[in-house]
């Protein structure tokens, strides 16, 4: 039976989640508030929920259903990506509860399973649970007790699936991942575990597949033969934003490039999967990340900053050791850039720099493949220094499409050649909206499809990779100073410039 609450301007064939109940822990932050709860309206406002669509906060405010639906009402209307209708919110608004109580607290676990439970009942659930965990890591093992204590779980004989989803950082290292995955793989089958790393549901990073293995064109010389090499930047252009406590001890390495930049090196990198499954998928990106090398010369291979007092958008700003909350004598770096190698046919000596930073010149982050120089330059009227290396970007965000630069001549009567851009956007493209990464990865755990979200054996290998290099950091004394508004230290400058590359702008 088609849904009538969906939009008629949707033509596409969508997938349509089964009646469930989504239980979200953290519900009152900011991620919640912004993106998580504006997320799931904007699906029922495509179709893509069904009637019995039911949401369930747990937080320790003091709020009855009616508060949590008002609250909720509220982010939607100010965050939600579709338009605001009414019809739809009324349907959806049907299956909202709050359950007031604290992690630790029993009781509180108690009062929302039977909450879960009538919502069986009553909305024809069938059993079917998702578990958000928006909250710090720490809390990560008290809230999966109290789900297994309580029996939320599911376990042998229970109808209808049971999923649990966490949000990073997947650990603060090798050994604590390890630990994270026992706990949840006690509790929770490693099918139903699903780790959100937001920028997997990007439309340009899910495109980067399309554009890899649905082209010829791209395909065959996506290799060491005609690759020179491959830079994955993060730049953004805020500082921590308040999140000294969460930041602090982190830093750069640990935020982004252990989840968001591994993750995109080894889409770059893979071979092509038998099929697009979950399981095919996860196994080619694992293998390219267990063939990442790093560097012999960690003095060298990489470069590490803080933001200091700067000019940013025309305004003064503080540096990262006078934020509140930050300690003067604070190691954490804000900035990180590694060169990395994949040990395979594919890739061998074709160098991976991975760079990310905050308080840079702009925000954005790409994906830009660099191709070798023309091993021969007949024209003679062309200054060398102005014809670049043929480019691939693909620009994950903010303006999300793909950039091609090459050579081309310019008008006149001399044989002069100089690098131009071919663009696609997807605006400009398609008239249909991209969906917000979230929209995309919720509606993925609530029908069990999991190919964008890294199983726990691509976790370790990560954590594999960056523990030598955050060792050696370590025992490296500070990380050195850069001026906010700039576009790194000079470390990571002089990094690129010993192998004869320079970083493209930001």
């Amino acid at each position: 039976m088609s849904n009538p609450l969906r939009d008629p301007r949707d033509r596409r064939i969508p997938r349509v989640a089964e009646p469930s109940v989504l239980v979200m822990f953290g519900v009152t932050g900011d991620l919640a508030r912004k993106k998580l709860l504006p997320a799931i309206y904007d699906l029922a406002n495509r179709g893509l929920l069904p009637p019995g669509f039911s949401l369930v906060g747990f937080a320790r405010r003091e709020w009855a259903d009616e508060d949590f639906a008002r609250e909720t009402h509220e982010a939607v209307r100010q965050y939600a990506r579709t338009p605001f209708r009414e019809e739809v919110w009324a349907q959806l608004s049907e299956g909202v509860r709050f359950v007031t109580g604290d992690f630790s607290d029993p009781a509180a676990f108690d009062r929302l399973a039977e909450t879960v439970a009538k919502l069986d009942a009553e909305r024809g659930t069938g059993g079917n649970r998702a578990f958000y965990l928006s909250v710090p890591p720490s809390q990560f093992p008290v809230v999966v007790s109290q789900l297994e204590r309580s029996g939320l779980h599911g376990g042998p004989g229970a109808p209808g699936w049971h999923r649990v989803v966490i949000e990073k950082p997947f650990g603060h290292d090798l050994a604590s991942a390890r630990e994270l995955n026992d706990m949840l793989g006690a509790v929770f089958p490693t099918h139903s575990v699903f780790r959100i790393d937001h920028y997997l549901g990007k439309e340009t990073v899910q495109n980067l597949l399309a554009l890899r293995f649905a082209n010829t064109l791209f395909e065959p010389v996506w290799n060491r033969r005609y690759v020179d090499h491959v830079q994955i930047t993060m730049a953004e252009d805020i500082g921590i934003n308040g999140r000294a406590g969460y930041y602090d001890g982190i830093g750069a390495a640990r935020d982004v490039i252990q989840n968001h930049l591994l993750q995109l090196l080894a889409l770059t990198a893979m071979e092509e999967p038998v099929s697009f499954d979950a399981d095919a998928l996860r196994a080619e990106k694992q293998k390219a990340l267990s063939a990442v090398q790093i560097p012999d010369n960690l003095a060298t291979g990489t470069a590490r900053g803080q933001y200091a007092a700067g000019w940013q958008g025309g305004k003064p700003v503080r540096g990262f050791l006078a934020e509140d909350g930050i300690s003067p004598d604070s190691v954490t770096e804000t900035y990180a850039a590694i060169k990395l190698g994949v040990d395979t046919r594919r890739w061998a000596g074709v160098p991976f720099y991975l760079r990310t930073g905050k308080r840079l010149t702009t925000r954005m982050t790409e994906i830009a493949v660099i191709f070798q120089r023309a091993p021969h330059l007949p024209f003679n009227a062309t200054d060398a220094r102005e014809l670049g290396q043929n480019a691939l970007v693909i620009r994950v965000q903010p303006d999300e499409g793909v950039t091609m630069r090459f050579g081309s001549k310019v008008p006149g009567s001399a044989m002069e050649v100089r690098d131009v851009n071919m663009d696609f956007a997807y605006g400009e493209s398609f008239t249909e909206a991209s969906p917000e990464a979230y929209e995309r990865l919720l509606l993925d755990v609530l029908v069990g499809d999991p190919p964008l979200f890294p199983r726990h054996e691509e976790v370790e290998v990560s954590w594999k990779i960056l523990d030598p290099i955050e060792e050696f950091w370590a025992a490296g004394g500070r990380p050195e100073q850069y001026p906010a508004g700039s576009s790194g230290p000079a470390g990571a400058e002089a990094l690129m410039t010993r192998d004869g590359r320079s970083w493209r702008r930001l």
